[in-house]
Formats: structure tokens, sequence, C-alpha cells
């Protein structure tokens, strides 16, 4: 049997990628329907290597007899048309930030908590997380079942395509610029990203958090444990695709580096990178394309009780945002719907 699948941004960054997932991964579907906005009707866009899709209006589509929808445009679309495609009888997958914390709504990491998938009978709808915390939480669940995790301080390394293509495009206008002795002033980021790193994604709050680092605390509650304390610095970084994490953990538990290579090497979703030689570890730009969550520099850190570091990397665009939908859809078939 085969289902009617709709992605919804299918000419951003993400959506791309979920089509070209479904694909690789042969997705049981009898039909694939692109849409975004007004803009791009009319427009092309591939599924597989053969197959080209005509770009659909979003807001005038009718999502009656749609299987299953992949969405990923920004917050407030998506609060206007994930509804309305729930309402039509499809089940949504949702990529952006505003169903995350929904208490009707599961935040879904299939390697850590596949069996939140049943909760989506409340809206209709589940939700994909953050990409900087889907895979942390792939790294975190192994050592968490084993020694369970008390405090999490984590520093992140974003690549500028997790903001977007007007991003990626900022940061190689800004590079080439500066080897012709120009000078262009940011648009996308506040500061220039080109041979830069800066302190700051997504708005302020409050307590002088980012929001990105807010998402980070409170969905890694959500999806692996309310008791875990969490604590993020958030950082743009000058590379195009992978976001890097480097992560240090209170554990309540004794875990040396070689239980924890152990349990990491065994876990789904997760692949060990990890000589103690130059070079012997992960870094986006080889991870780039690939789907696992690569984890490396693992080591006791002795100046807490149960202390553990590590170096986690993964491909945002993939396993932080397209392949954890796909991934979420392929569950949701074996014994949801």
């Amino acid at each position: 049997m085969g289902y009617r699948v709709a992605v919804v941004g299918a000419t951003g960054n993400v959506g791309r990628e979920m089509l070209q997932i479904l694909a690789e991964r042969n997705f049981p579907v009898d039909d694939v329907v692109a849409l975004a906005s007004s803009r791009s009707v009319g427009r092309q866009t591939s599924f597989g290597e053969d197959k080209v899709l005509k770009v659909h209006d979003l807001a005038k589509f009718d999502f009656k007899g749609i299987d299953i929808v992949l969405s990923s445009p920004g917050a407030k679309v998506s609060a206007e048309h994930s509804p309305r495609a729930a309402k039509a009888g499809a089940i949504v997958i949702d990529n952006t930030s505003y169903w995350r914390m929904d208490p009707d709504v599961p935040l879904v990491v299939p390697e850590v908590n596949a069996a939140a998938i049943k909760g989506y009978k409340g809206r209709g709808i589940i939700a994909n997380p953050n990409c900087s915390t889907i895979q942390m939480v792939v790294a975190l669940k192994p050592i968490h079942d084993a020694a369970k995790i008390k405090r999490v301080v984590v520093s992140t390394y974003q690549s500028t395509s997790g903001a977007g293509k007007e991003a990626m495009d900022e940061l190689l206008n800004q590079t080439k610029s500066f080897f012709v002795n120009q000078d262009l002033e940011p648009k996308k980021f506040t500061k220039n990203i080109a041979f830069n790193v800066i302190p700051h994604i997504d708005v302020f709050m409050d307590d002088g958090s980012t929001k990105e680092e807010w998402k980070m605390v409170v969905e890694t509650k959500k999806i692996l444990d309310p008791k875990i304390k969490v604590h993020a610095t958030c950082v743009r970084v000058p590379t195009f695709i992978g976001h890097a994490e480097s992560i240090n953990l209170e554990l309540e538990e004794p875990l040396d580096e070689r239980e924890a290579h152990q349990l990491l090497a065994a876990a789904p979703g997760v692949l060990v990178v990890d000589r103690r030689e130059p070079g012997g570890y992960a870094t986006p730009k080889e991870i780039t394309g690939q789907d696992g969550v690569f984890v490396s520099r693992i080591r006791v850190d002795p100046t807490v009780d149960n202390g553990l570091a590590l170096w986690v990397v993964s491909d945002n665009l993939r396993k932080g945002a397209a392949l954890n939908a796909v991934q979420i859809a392929e569950e949701l078939i074996k014994g949801y719907i």
C-alpha cells in the first residue's frame, strides 16, 4: 500500500532534502505533492533521480485525501496550515518551532522516544525537534539509560544553513568580498559571519539566553527527561552545512570513556569516530550528506563527579531536520496508522 504525501516548503533547503530522502529511502508513496507559497507556484523541484514535481500553492491546496504531510515552512505558516491539513484527515509531521511545546503534540526523535508518536491523535500533528536538539539527544539517550544524566552543559557550532539559503549566500558573498578588499554589510546576521563566529541565534529572552538556547533546554526535557538540567550556548559559525556540539555531562552513576564508547557504538543512529590522533574525529565537512550522529572526543571530565565530555557532529539538514521527519513517517506507518 502506498501513501499520498505532501511536502510543505518544498522549495526550501529542508523541503528539497525531504523530497530527496523520501526517494532515497523508498518511502511507499503513490503520489507526492510539492507545496510552497504563491511566489514559487509553477517552479519545479526534483523527486528522486528521474521525477520532477511542479510546485503548487499551499494557500489554495485542498489536503483531502493526503495521508501524510511533511511540513517545513515558517512557524507562522505552520500555525495556519498544519491544523488545516490535520482537519482534512492528514497526519502532519511539522519541522517548525510552532508546535514543539504544545502538550497535545508529541515531540519525537525516533531513536530516542518513538513510542511518543501515538500521541499524534490529539491534534493530528507530530513535531520535529530543533536541529541542535536532535543530534544531542540521540547521543545522550544511551548514556542516560545507563548512568542517568543530571546536568548538561552544551556549546554549539551551528552552520549557516540552519538560518536558510539567504544565510548561506551571505557567508559565500562575504567570503568572496574579503578577497577583493570589499566590505559587505550583514543583512541576515547581526554581524559579519565570514571569518567570524556569532554567539546569537534567534531572539534574546529576558534571562539573557537566546530562543535557540531555550529550545535546547525545554526540548531535551520533553524528549528525554524533565529532570535533566540543561545549559546551552548557541553559536553561528562560518560553515555551510553541519552542526557541531561540545557537550559536558554530569552523571548520577560513574561511566568511563571505554564504557561510554561501547554504549554509543551500539546505539541506533550513532557512529563513533574517536581515535586519539590527529584527524581522528568527525567534523562538519566530511559528514555532510550522511545520516548519522557522529560522536568523537569521548573522555572523562575529572572536574565534577561522574563527568563525561563528548564532541557531537551531524548534518543539520538531514538528521537535524528532513531525515528525522521521514524517520517519524516510517515509524508512523509501521504501527500507528
